[in-house]
This record gives structure tokens, sequence and C-alpha cells, in this order.
């Protein structure tokens, strides 16, 4: 059987929809599962069917944006732990729901080390069950991936932070070395006898170089007085 989309709402657009990813091999149950997830809360559900693992990792690999994955364990020459493997390894960001009727909770167990986040007995996902379990999981997932998502901007933007940091100091010390010279230079220069023209010059040219040095000096206080990255202050550290 190919995979085919079925929708169970005639006006989808107007409610938020998920789109679920269905492996089962039985038509029956197929057709089941899409009685039971009929519109809930604000949510309704698009679902696509597949019978075998390779439809299913053919319609994750397309263009389908599938929000979950329901699978039976019992699957044509393979399990659902088994597919679970098969879709970690292509890092595939999915949740996934085992739907089956054995009852021997070592495979729940088993099945929790490859991302399936939910274990359903069939004869148990009854009226508001299934839709209830999809949303709830859709919801934890999107959150989670949401916190995932700021904690990596946060470790960005410390790691700018901190390459600013360095790269001021840099500046600083790169500016300092020749000016010191320069300064030394006009201030022994300066001893000599020069003209009045000459020694104007080489005045106007050490206040430059203090001018510059007030600069740097400033710069690299005001990197040195940014929090470190996770710091907390003295006033928030003790409330």
């Amino acid at each position: 059987m190919d995979e085919k989309w079925y929708t169970n709402s005639t006006a989808t657009m107007e409610k938020n929809a998920l789109k679920v990813l269905l492996i089962d091999d039985d038509v029956d149950y197929v057709e089941v599962v899409r009685h039971y997830l009929h519109p809930f809360q604000n949510w309704e559900f698009d679902v696509i069917s597949a019978n075998n693992q390779e439809q299913a990792l053919r319609v994750l690999g397309g263009n389908h944006l599938v929000d979950v994955i329901l699978m039976d364990y019992f699957l044509p020459g393979t399990n659902g732990v088994e597919i679970a493997k098969k879709i970690r390894e292509s890092n595939i960001d999915v949740p996934m729901i085992l739907l089956t009727s054995n009852r021997d909770f070592r495979i729940a167990i088993e099945a929790m080390k490859y991302g399936i986040v939910e274990y359903l007995i069939k004869e148990e996902v009854v009226d508001s069950i299934l839709p209830r379990a999809i949303v709830n999981i859709v919801d934890r997932h999107r959150l989670g991936s949401r916190i995932a998502a700021a904690e990596k901007q946060k470790l960005y933007s410390e790691k700018n932070a901190e390459t600013v940091q360095e790269l001021v100091v840099t500046l600083c010390h790169e500016f300092n070395n020749p000016l010191a010279a320069i300064k030394i230079s006009a201030d022994i220069i300066l001893r000599q006898k020069i003209s009045d023209e000459e020694r104007a010059i080489l005045t106007k040219l050490n206040q430059n170089i203090a001018q510059l040095e007030k600069q740097i000096v400033k710069l690299r206080d005001l990197s040195a007085d940014k929090p470190q990255p996770g710091a907390q202050t003295s006033a928030s550290a003790g409330a």
C-alpha cells in the first residue's frame, strides 16, 4: 500500500494541524486510528500511513514535515524498535510513539533507548487517549527544541563575547608596543638640539600619543568590566 495523506477535517486551515506518520501493516487498524484522531482541543490531525520500514523512511526523507510518528511493534521483517533505531541513525528528530498489543514492558524499556517517548497498548487507545497523548508529546518535544535552541544561541553569544574580549586585549597590546616605542623615540629627540618647529611637532606628537593611550586604557577597562559568561553579579548571587 502506498503512503497516502488523510485529513480528519474539512477545515484544517482553521485550526492547528499535526502531521502524523502511522507505520502499521494492519489496514483495519489504520482506519481505527484515523477514527480516534478526531479534532482534539484546537488540534486536528493529518495522517499518512506506511506499512513497512522502507515506506516510512521514504516519507521521512522526503518533503513531508512529520510532527509525530506512531508505529506498531510487529511489522513485516522487522519491529518498531528497529525502525526507531534506523530513524535515529538518520538524525531525524521526530517524537515516536510505540503502539502494540504486547504487554511486555521490557520492550518499552528497550524502545526508550532509541527515542520512543511513549508506549501505548492498542486495546487501551480509545476515545481521546490517542489524540491527547499526541498533543502532549508534540508540545513537550517543541518546548524541548525551543529550550535547546535558546541554549545554543546563548552559548553562541557567550563565545562571541569571549572572542570580542580577546580581540580587544590583543589590539590594545598591539597598539601599546609601537606607541611606547614612538613616545620613547620622540622623548629622546626632544632632548637633542632641534629647531622650535621640530620641537613643536614632537610635542604635538606626544600629546596625540597620550590621547591614544587614554583611549586604549578605556577600551581595555571596558572589556575587563564586562561580566564573564554565566557569571552572577554580587547582588544577584547574594539574593
